[in-house]
Formats: structure tokens, sequence, C-alpha cells
């Protein structure tokens, strides 16, 4: 599965469904980090048929990064049955990933 770029109105919708686990990540264009982390969600998407993963740039949607509470990047958001699990910041690889997230 494709990792998707959220709007507010998707964010919402797809962290409100219950039928798969979500990973959201906060990132920015100039963020470093940020980038070094897309080609790692870009493979643990296409990896996991059981997780879809957002991603929400933080200049384009600064309103859904306030209502979190977002104020390091990349801040990476797991969801499961429509309720937040799990938070963590910071760049990790695909396995870790998998490990942060039970997977």
């Amino acid at each position: 599965m494709e990792v998707l770029h959220l709007t507010p109105e998707s964010f919402k919708k797809l962290t409100t469904q219950t039928e798969k686990a979500v990973l959201i990540d906060f990132w920015a264009t100039w963020c470093g980090p940020c980038q070094k982390l897309g080609p790692e969600l870009e493979a643990l998407a296409a990896e996991c048929d059981d997780l879809i993963i957002g991603k929400v740039d933080v200049d384009s949607y600064p309103e859904i990064a306030v209502e979190l509470g977002v104020n390091t990047i990349p801040a990476l958001f797991f969801y499961k049955n429509g309720k937040l699990e799990k938070n963590f910041v910071g760049y990790m690889d695909k396995a870790a990933l998998k490990a942060r997230l039970g997977l």
C-alpha cells in the first residue's frame, strides 16, 4: 500500500477508522531526518498490508500538529481501533519501526 498524504479532513477520517492500524508521520520538506525516514515508511507500507501509513506536512497543515502537541519532527503517531496507542519522535529504520509498533 502506498503512503498517503493527508489533509485535515482525511486525517480525521483515517485516524477514527477501526479496520486497520494507522501510522501518521508529521514531517516537513526542510527536515533532514524526515527526508531520511520517508523511504523507511515507504518500505514498511509495501511490506505491511494491515497497516495504513499517512503523512502530514506540518507547514501545510499546522493545525493538526498543534492539536496533537507536535513540537518536534519527525513525529509518529500510531492509532489502533480508532484510538491513539503510542507516539514517538525521531528517525528510525524499518526494523526499528516494526519493533516499536509490534508488527
